[in-house]
């Protein structure tokens, strides 16, 4: 039986209203009912769930275990290490790419299980790496039955917060996020273009459209964290 109410709480008490996560208070607190909770899910049977259960089940995974992976290093300050100041590539990959849950890596989870299976573009908005670059994660778990209306208010914050997504009007560039350049493929599944994408989400409606010119904002891989006081 789906069950995410503990994993709920735990995002109630250390995740704020911005998706700011209090990483320091929780490890401190709370790191081993986290823990708990994932290694309970491992024994959840999927195989009589519908599709908005399931994909309700491993977004709430993945970032769970985005969580745990980071609580068991914390403190650090981004996401993309350094190793004599220089962006360390293979401490980044050992993060994403270990097998960490029944078999799994972070990226088996992403791009062999959630990607293909369920194949839609907004899942980019719900799934957080834990650096500021990415979608705000909210502080509550994801239900099957609210589950398209939080993806919906995901997708719509993301794309109307200036820091991942702006318009120059004087130059008429759309500048956004990166997630958009990674993932073209599946935004172009159901529009003509990124900024036709962007548009049906963003307000007010700028007339963006096929032509419209795009660049890609860098990425900020700084651990997205809030400093307990």
């Amino acid at each position: 039986m789906l069950d995410f109410q503990i994993y709920d709480r735990l995002l109630k008490k250390y995740v704020d209203n911005r998706g700011r996560i209090d990483y320091q208070t929780w490890k401190i607190e709370s790191q081993d009912r986290l823990n708990l909770w994932l290694k309970e899910s491992a024994r959840i049977n999927l195989s009589q769930c519908d599709r908005n259960e399931r994909l309700a089940f491993w977004i709430n995974l993945y970032n769970g275990l985005v969580i745990a992976e980071i609580l068991k290093i914390y403190p650090i300050a981004s996401i993309f290490p350094k190793l004599l100041g220089l962006p360390n590539p293979i401490a980044f990959f050992w993060f994403f790419s270990r097998p960490i849950y029944v078999g799994y890596s972070l990226n088996g989870i992403e791009h062999a299980i959630i990607r293909p299976r369920f194949r839609d573009p907004q899942i980019h908005f719900a799934l957080v790496c834990a650096a500021l670059g990415c979608p705000i994660l909210r502080n509550e778990a994801y239900t099957p039955d609210n589950l398209e209306s939080q993806l919906d208010e995901d997708c719509k914050r993301f794309i109307n917060n200036p820091n991942k997504v702006y318009y120059d009007t004087e130059n008429k560039i759309l500048y956004c996020s990166k997630i958009f350049k990674w993932y073209g493929n599946e935004f172009l599944a159901v529009a003509n273009s990124i900024p036709e994408y962007i548009q049906t989400y963003l307000s007010p409606d700028l007339g963006l459209n096929a032509s419209t010119a795009v660049k890609y904002l860098d990425y900020d891989w700084n651990l997205n964290q809030r400093i307990s006081s």
